[in-house]
């Protein structure tokens, strides 16, 4: 089997690997450069048949983040796309709602576990702890070769009991092990991340200090940030408020066990914004499912005190109109990094103007060093090669001789 990283070895973002074998091609990933413009044709990799009809027989998707998806619209309409069923599920909820949606013409849709042939490939999807939804770890094997991605994991999360299930029973013989290092550079390589219980400890005792309503920008896809709000909530007496967005996110998981808009302590609230999109679209069939559980502008100022509401920024002048931000506080729950952007400096900006104190409660997706360690001792593979980092130079010191360092878009073979 050869193998072809086009983008990865020495940034985050923008994954995309390609796999060959007796003249058929396999493609893992096709993602966004973090700062890349999905029109912006010298971020797309150099890879023949996306059309579809030639040897490359499939793309498989990881999971549904846009540094692993986001130019996975350059697959054409006869390309076999494969995804986790939830994660397709999320992509049709959140499309009405998203100015370029995507959605795969020819899906196929994986499970844990259960393998998928493509000519010489056999993939087999692993479900891993991530802050994304249905994200899988990706198995390959081709005659007695065998590669395995790790996509992007950890094992703090609300799923760690995955983390530690491939650990315990990690796949045995693989030949190279593609590991994401997204940490990698930027912490203390002992440095442990707080679990997602411990978020939401942070939330119930920055709720119970909170006299108004309290504002969270958080990710309605990160479904365990989901959640610990709904428990942070449940814990102080307050009430989750969701928009539409959110609601159809939660409801496509199809799990019984995710907060949904029905449930006890969590109300639904459709932002002006969104009703725009929902008449230009017509979509009114989305507000159906969710209409027993609204809640309108002039009851919020009532309910702010006993209130957390999944906030972004757009929603600040709709609050404002409802005169329910007295004594509110701000709680920035994503990468921190994205306040130093220009949208971030502005939200900062509108919140000093209203006097809104923010605070910071989050944990990374992505798998700590000692984690990461214990990951690839697991499985023991001839070959590690770094993907998805910014530090590649500092695998060899933390994870040993068998690492290899390669470029993107450099071909190279599992038997070499």
């Amino acid at each position: 089997m050869r193998v072809r990283i086009h983008r990865g070895t020495r940034e985050i973002g923008g994954s995309a690997v390609e796999l060959e074998r007796d003249g058929a091609r396999l493609l893992l990933d096709l993602g966004l450069p973090l700062d890349g413009d999905p029109d912006d044709a010298t971020v797309h990799p150099a890879i023949e048949g996306l059309a579809g009809g030639g040897d490359l027989l499939a793309l498989v998707l990881s999971h549904g983040h846009l540094d692993h998806v986001g130019l996975a619209h350059l697959a054409g309409p006869d390309l076999p796309v494969a995804l986790g069923a939830a994660t397709h599920r999320i992509l049709k909820a959140a499309a009405p709602f998203v100015p370029r949606p995507y959605l795969p013409q020819r899906a196929v849709e994986f499970s844990d576990g259960v393998p998928l042939t493509f000519g010489p490939f056999t993939v087999t999807p692993h479900l891993v702890d991530h802050s994304a939804y249905d994200a899988y770890a990706l198995e390959v094997a081709a005659g007695d070769e065998r590669l395995f991605y790790s996509g992007d994991l950890r094992g703090h999360g609300r799923k760690a009991a995955l983390f530690e299930r491939l650990v315990r029973c990690a796949p045995r013989g693989v030949d190279a092990l593609l590991l994401e290092g997204s940490c990698l550079g930027r912490l203390d390589p002992q440095h442990t991340f707080p679990t997602e219980s411990e978020i939401e400890a942070s939330f119930v005792d920055l709720f119970a200090d909170t006299p108004g309503l309290a504002l969270v920008s958080a990710s309605a896809q990160n479904i365990d940030r989901m959640v610990s709000l709904y428990r942070a909530c449940k814990r102080t007496g307050r009430t989750l408020v969701i928009d539409l967005y959110a609601a159809e996110i939660l409801r496509a998981t199809g799990n019984p066990n995710i907060p949904q808009s029905h449930w006890p302590n969590v109300a639904v609230h459709v932002p002006h914004y969104q009703r725009v999109q929902i008449k230009r679209s017509g979509r009114f069939d989305l507000l159906e499912a969710h209409k027993a559980h609204r809640i309108y502008p002039e009851a919020l100022a009532e309910l702010a005190p006993r209130a957390a509401l999944l906030f972004r920024p757009a929603m600040l002048r709709d609050l404002d109109r409802a005169a329910c931000l007295t004594g509110a506080r701000a709680v920035w729950s994503q990468w921190e990094g994205y306040l130093a952007q220009p949208r971030g400096q502005a939200l900062q900006a509108d919140l000093a103007t209203h006097g809104i104190p923010l605070e910071h409660v989050h944990t990374s997706g992505h798998a700590s060093v000692p984690d990461l360690q214990r990951f690839a001792a697991a499985l023991a593979p001839r070959a590690l090669v770094p993907i998805h980092t910014f530090a590649p130079e500092r695998f060899p010191a933390l994870f040993g001789p068998a690492v290899q360092l390669r470029e993107d878009g450099e071909w190279w073979s599992l038997a070499a």
